[in-house]
């Protein structure tokens, strides 16, 4: 993929003051730095809770015309209007046209699957209901079903319904799309995910947005630690916790 569908987003204009947009690392970061900007098919948003990831990853899903609770461009449902104002203050670089596209919320999967059935549209889908399925199986079903490459795909923390072996077949599909011309943007804090070769990390701190091995992040290096001594790390936590 010789270039991004959508190659940086920037601010271009100033958040309204006392604005509790102004206060996610994420947000500072596009203030402070002008702009981020996506180098791979597939990059991964990264960072602790409340650092802002999924609301700039909503942010800029709306600003491309996606509907905030997920779906694609086409879908116009709302069940309650909880996405932020930062589409509004969002412009996206783009330097090709994509024809295919989806933005996943794990949070709204089950109004968007409940939209799905009110149009009548499962075909599209795998033929059958996703809410007839279980929370994984309907997650890998749209994946599978309904992303056709040549697209921008944004998905919002999809390892909340998906076991460790279905996170690798997820993994397994990414690289399939990616062959076929697609892009990537994943808000994450699966260290299987964000494993996948040639990615870009890009976590979120304090200190602003940065670059990093996925091995640096504290989501990979905590869960190592726990998996190779789990007794250990009870013992401090219940240490801790008895302080």
């Amino acid at each position: 993929m010789d270039s991004n569908y959508i190659s940086s987003v920037k601010l271009t204009k100033p958040l309204p003051e006392g604005s509790y947009l102004n206060n996610l690392q994420a947000v500072r970061h596009l203030i402070h730095q002008g702009g981020l900007a996506f180098e791979k098919p597939v990059t991964f948003l990264v960072g602790e809770n409340g650092t802002g990831k999924s609301t700039l990853l909503e942010g800029i899903a709306a600003a491309y015309g996606f509907n905030p609770e997920g779906g694609t461009r086409n879908f116009t449902f709302s069940t309650r209007a909880t996405h932020s104002e930062l589409y509004q203050y969002l412009t996206i670089a783009r330097r090709a046209h994509a024809k295919d596209g989806f933005f996943l919320r794990a949070e709204c999967f089950y109004n968007l699957a409940s939209n799905i059935d009110d149009l009548g549209v499962e075909d599209s889908y795998g033929g059958r209901s996703l809410h007839a399925q279980s929370h994984g199986e309907s997650f890998l079903a749209l994946i599978e079903n309904r992303f056709g490459g040549n697209g921008v795909y944004l998905l919002d923390e999809p390892e909340a319904a998906l076991s460790p072996n279905r996170l690798m077949t997820l993994l397994a599909r990414i690289h399939d799309l990616v062959q076929r011309h697609s892009q990537f943007l994943i808000a994450t804090h699966s260290p299987i995910l964000m494993a996948y070769p040639g990615a870009e990390v890009l976590e979120l701190t304090a200190d602003g947005i940065r670059a990093v091995n996925y091995q640096e992040t504290e989501h990979y290096q905590l869960t190592r630690r726990f998996l190779e001594n789990p007794e250990r790390m009870f013992h401090y936590l219940l240490e801790e916790n008895n302080d």
